[in-house]
């Protein structure tokens, strides 16, 4: 039975919301966070740290009783106490509940850019020097490029988080070669000759059930997950939002480029053939992955270290299924490119008001940085979160009724991955998911708006979310709108805020390339 710590909150009111962001400095927490000093396990017993962690998935929250809660606490004096997102809610606005009723974890993993709110109201509590001296592990580890990154995110050029690190492509543009197979056609090279292969998967029944519902590629509501489609036009794109990159000498908003304009009127073109799915800008998160799992697309663009779960949903409708990574197809006057993000994401905020529990929280977190932990942090407990088979330790799949095990480690290297596919993927996937990687590898650029911090934002919420982007791109593909609709778009994002917004990218990144 699940074990849930939280009700699930009703909907936050916008009134809600302001006294959240009011309180964020003057709050004083009388919860754990506050009320207890670090002592790190002086008198014998174990100190509680509260981890606010969101988009945790399936299974239950661990109590003081469970194996992997008491390993940690053993090995770092350190007792965890998760937080999670209850089902159903929202996890910005729970978290900002939480901070609204003074009940702050004492160390969370900062989502929908509340850490520059925090950081510039004095929520966040500064950790030059804390980092050295309790989390020695997470301070040399994470590249001083990172550090960098993160104190260029700050008025007064302070480390207020742990970012994220990520030193090898995530995403790839991925495609069926079984269906490239059954179509006779080869691995395509040019925009031209991808769509004679969409062309082939819409006409020639690749499944092979004398049914033509295969849809050639697809996407996500909002234009997301078809990345390959910009990519190619070397846009810089991450999960279908336009970043910053260097366009003619300088750095700009890709999605009011030239580039970004040819790239749309050939989406629409792909649409209108039906070589996109024409369901695209309605599918839903789990509609889109049971379109991939039920073998109806034969091209998309996603996690390769998600490709198990795919696969193995493929297999049981198409026993000879087989994914490849699929090279950025090449468009003339285009250097196409697979967007890379590799540091300066928010990862991890001590809370100010936390400022007690500190020495736990960044012990605890060291614990999951200390290489000679990472077997450990890989598989977890025996019955919980792997099993044994033929002497080979095997992961579990998630389920509700298993309890989550803490991670808080989230700095790959491309030896890391090649240990994780090594370990943890099985063996008949592995040459798969590493040639995945390999592709992806080859056609990834990291791109110049890598870190960006969320303040350039402030006061222009519409330009951070691409709402406009967003709306001007779906009614052009699906021809409500012509392409010309295209030049009105960046006119009105740059009177929206843009200009100013760019004007502040552009003072970033001259600092953070010095």
């Amino acid at each position: 039975m699940k074990k849930r710590l939280f009700r699930k909150p009703t909907r936050m009111s916008a009134l809600a919301s302001l006294l959240a962001i009011a309180t964020l400095t003057g709050c004083t927490n009388t919860g754990d966070s506050s009320s207890s000093s670090d002592t790190s396990g002086k008198d014998g017993k174990a100190v509680t740290v509260k981890v606010f962690k969101s988009h945790m998935g399936a299974g239950s929250i661990p109590d003081s009783s469970n194996p992997h809660v008491k390993y940690v606490a053993e090995k770092t004096g350190v007792e965890y106490k998760l937080i999670t997102t209850p089902p159903g809610s929202e996890p910005t606005e729970f978290l900002n509940l939480m901070i609204a009723s003074n009940d702050m974890p004492d160390i969370l993993r900062p989502i929908g850019g509340i850490e520059q709110t925090l950081i510039k109201q004095g929520g966040a509590l500064p950790l030059d020097d804390l980092l050295p001296k309790y989390a020695p592990n997470v301070w040399k580890n994470i590249p001083k490029e990172a550090w960098d990154i993160v104190r260029s995110a700050s008025p007064d050029g302070h480390i207020y988080y742990i970012p994220k690190v990520f030193l090898v492509p995530e995403r790839a543009p991925m495609i069926r070669k079984d269906w490239l197979d059954k179509v006779g056609l080869p691995m395509p090279k040019t925009m031209e000759e991808y769509k004679d292969v969409l062309r082939a998967f819409r006409d020639k029944d690749p499944n092979g059930n004398g049914v033509k519902d295969e849809l050639p590629t697809s996407g996500r509501e909002f234009g997301k997950w078809m990345d390959h489609l910009f990519g190619m036009y070397g846009i810089a794109m991450w999960e279908g939002s336009p970043e910053w990159d260097e366009y003619d000498g300088k750095i700009q908003y890709a999605g009011v480029t030239p580039n970004m304009k040819a790239a749309i009127g050939n989406i629409r073109e792909l649409y209108v053939e039906k070589l996109l799915d024409n369901e695209t800008f309605l599918n839903k998160g789990d509609v889109w992955q049971a379109k991939i799992n039920n073998n109806l697309v034969g091209s998309w663009y996603h996690l390769p270290a998600n490709v198990v779960d795919r696969y193995n949903a493929m297999l049981k409708g198409a026993p000879n299924a087989y994914i490849v990574g699929m090279p950025i197809p090449k468009v003339n006057g285009f250097q196409g490119f697979v967007t890379q993000k590799s540091m300066g994401e928010p990862e991890w905020v001590i809370p100010a008001s936390a400022k007690n529990k500190a020495e736990a929280s960044l012990k605890l977190l060291d614990f999951f940085y200390d290489q000679s932990n990472d077997e450990f942090i890989r598989f977890g407990i025996e019955g919980l979160q792997h099993k044994i088979v033929n002497g080979k330790k095997i992961l579990l799949p998630p389920e509700d009724s298993r309890p989550l095990a803490l991670g808080m480690r989230n700095l790959t290297t491309k030896a890391d991955m090649d240990i994780r596919i090594r370990e943890t993927i099985p063996e008949n996937m592995q040459k798969m998911v590493q040639d995945i990687f390999a592709v992806s590898t080859a056609d990834a650029r990291r791109i110049a708006g890598d870190g960006l911090p969320n303040t350039v934002y402030e006061g222009f919420p519409d330009i951070q979310s691409h709402k406009l982007f967003q709306e001007y791109l779906t009614k052009i593909v699906i021809g409500d709108w012509p392409i010309e609709k295209f030049d009105e778009f960046v006119d009105r994002w740059k009177k929206a805020g843009g200009e100013t917004v760019t004007k502040r990218v552009q003072e970033w990144y001259a600092k953070v390339k010095k």
